[in-house]
């Protein structure tokens, strides 16, 4: 009988190993446990360390508490000023309710990255270029608000959003880095600009100095032969003082100036056609009358602005038409000749 009792402690004992084998769980310190008994969810979360399931009846579900880091595949699209980029980011959330996790959703970290992979595409869409390279705070705000909002509902918190990177074609990469180099030109040609205004203002208030004391003036002139003859090069410097150029050019003597001999007259003058009786100085012909001042080789002279030849001798008869002899003497009294004899 004794054996048979020893033998029946035993049994139980190993029966009461058994299940403890059985229905004990562990749930470590990052975790929590939900357990199902016949597939409805029992209350109270299972927290960490050692703990029991009625064996066959209860199912315990050990959901991860810590941060989770999910990477967010690369996303093309059109930036709202038309340009393509490639954005990828990164996630990290963490379970604050494991019955909901459990659920509400089928697979939580699967449906966190959809949504973020979503979110990410929409907040391309939305913004700028600039903003993506430079307000990238500001997006990682909003990114972060986008996936949290659906999350909430499935016992997840988003602690952080992180764009990692932004991928530009060659294209824009190599137009931005003109543009930058551009900028940097000119804002070196301002600072350049500035510095000949400052330098000139010095430049003007050394001058007024050194001339009151001319001096000053050799001693610089003097200093500067001297920073080039230090330099081992073949230049040769000739000083020579701006005031001695004045000075010999307020000395040199101002030729006067004397009237040289008329010269011939213009070439362009209309020519005068020589005066007669009635012959006017235009050319036109007009009657004794119209005719003032001498008439003949003289007045021709006259005009021309040379001096008057003296008045012919009495003509010379000779034998021709008495009416061109007399025309050729002019209106004067005519002597006589041989056919007045006759």
């Amino acid at each position: 009988m004794v054996q048979e009792l020893l033998t029946a402690v035993i049994a139980a004992a190993l029966g009461v190993a058994l299940y403890a084998s059985i229905a004990s769980r562990v749930v470590r310190q990052y975790e929590r446990g939900v357990v199902f008994r016949f597939g409805r969810l029992r209350q109270g979360i299972r927290g960490p360390g050692f703990t029991m399931v009625v064996p066959f009846i209860d199912r315990l579900r050990k959901v991860n508490m810590q941060i989770v880091t999910m990477p967010v595949p690369a996303q093309e699209g059109i930036t709202r000023d038309n340009v393509t980029v490639r954005v990828d980011a990164v996630v990290y959330f963490k379970v604050v309710d494991a019955a909901s996790a459990i659920i509400e959703v089928e697979d939580y970290r699967f449906a966190v990255s959809q949504m973020a992979q979503t979110s990410l595409r929409s907040i391309i869409g939305k913004s700028d270029l600039d903003d993506l390279l430079s307000n990238r705070e500001q997006l990682n705000q909003g990114l972060e608000l986008m996936i949290d909002s659906p999350a909430v509902g499935w016992g997840v918190q988003i602690d952080r959003v992180e764009i990692k990177d932004v991928s530009l074609p060659e294209t824009m990469k190599r137009s931005m880095a003109r543009q930058a180099e551009a900028d940097r030109e000119r804002r070196a040609r301002v600072i350049n600009a500035d510095a000949e205004l400052q330098a000139s203002k010095k430049l003007a208030e050394a001058a007024a100095v050194m001339s009151e004391q001319p001096a000053a003036l050799q001693l610089r002139l003097l200093q500067t032969v001297v920073a080039v003859a230090a330099e081992k090069n073949s230049t040769l410097v000739l000083p020579f003082p701006v005031e001695l150029l004045r000075f010999l050019e307020r000395a040199a003597p101002t030729p006067s100036v004397s009237p040289g001999p008329a010269g011939p007259p213009p070439q362009d003058a209309r020519p005068v056609p020589p005066a007669g009786p009635g012959t006017a100085v235009d050319g036109s012909t007009v009657g004794d009358s119209a005719v003032d001042g001498p008439t003949g080789a003289g007045a021709t002279a006259a005009l021309d602005g040379a001096a008057p030849d003296p008045a012919p001798g009495p003509p010379v008869d000779g034998p021709g038409d008495p009416v061109t002899d007399r025309t050729a003497r002019g209106p004067g009294p005519r002597g006589p000749g041989p056919d007045d004899s006759t």
